[in-house]
């Protein structure tokens, strides 16, 4: 007795089985896929998680809760001279000035550690906040680097002697006069206040090379 076959072309007038069409096609589908492709991680500390997820850049650590005492650390490690963002997302409910860690308060002592993987130097850097992707952060939003603070003692970072903050239109933060070879790491010191908390705002980083 036959069995039955479906209506076209039978299966042995085919030029593979389907065995082997599938060992044909399955090394194709690996050449399709990215072979350095990194997979974005969530990094959460305190009452906040930091991600990657927006490239350019990967979180190898994060630890501390956001006071001056233990602060938030994060490290990094940068594949490009380009800005990149950091994602900050609250974990834990929002209580402005609430106690750091156990609530996401909008006070933030940030410690950034960076290695410079991009292949060329930075001689400036700065960071920017932002509420909205790609959106200023405008002086009305309550985030900020700090600026109600006129004469701030918490601005530092390891490579670079001299800050300048601006509030208007953008909220930035910019170091200069140093310079942080490839494959060095510099690490920056700052204070983040945002009197209206978020449950997700960003930070971008933007490393500056020479012009000349």
């Amino acid at each position: 007795m036959r069995n039955p076959e479906p209506s076209g072309f039978p299966l042995k007038r085919l030029l593979f089985t389907p065995g082997a069409a599938w060992r044909a096609v399955l090394p194709l589908l690996f050449l399709a896929v990215p072979a350095h492709a990194d997979p974005v991680k969530v990094w959460a500390t305190g009452a906040y998680s930091f991600s990657d997820e927006l490239g350019g850049f990967r979180i190898t650590g994060a630890s501390g809760i956001g006071t001056k005492d233990d602060p938030l650390i994060i490290k990094e490690e940068l594949n490009t001279a380009t800005p990149v963002t950091l994602t900050i997302r609250a974990t834990k409910p929002i209580e402005p000035f609430g106690k750091a860690g156990a609530v996401a308060n909008g006070v933030m002592y940030m410690r950034i550690d960076v290695l410079n993987n991009s292949a060329l130097p930075w001689v400036e850097f700065q960071f920017e906040l932002q509420e909205i992707l790609d959106q200023p952060s405008v002086f009305g939003d309550g985030l900020s680097f700090d600026q109600r603070n006129k004469t701030p003692d918490n601005i530092w970072s390891s490579n670079f002697a001299d800050f300048e903050r601006k509030f208007e239109p953008y909220d930035q933060l910019l170091f200069r006069n140093g310079k942080v070879d490839p494959l060095k790491a510099a690490t920056f010191d700052f204070l983040i206040t945002d009197y209206t908390p978020r449950w997700t705002f960003y930070i971008v980083q933007d490393p500056r090379i020479p012009t000349g």
